[in-house]
């Protein structure tokens, strides 16, 4: 994994946190590809790549703080 992929990783699992703690999603942890992430969204677990992860993680906070 190179330096931009594992920033891109925190930036995710930070991402992730934030929406946890907000029980926007109900769990997160590494995907079992070390390019993907895993987000339990709704009660059904996702795997996404990094980047996509990243943007849905992003539109949800977005999305909460606006209502």
């Amino acid at each position: 994994m190179n330096s931009t992929q594992a920033d891109l990783r925190d930036e995710v699992r930070q991402l992730a946190e934030e929406a946890f703690h907000l029980k926007l999603i109900s769990g997160h942890g590494d995907g079992p590809d070390v390019e993907e992430y895993q987000i339990v969204y709704q009660g059904k677990p996702r795997h996404l790549p990094l980047e996509q992860a990243r943007l849905f993680l992003m539109n949800l906070l977005y999305r909460n703080r606006i209502h």
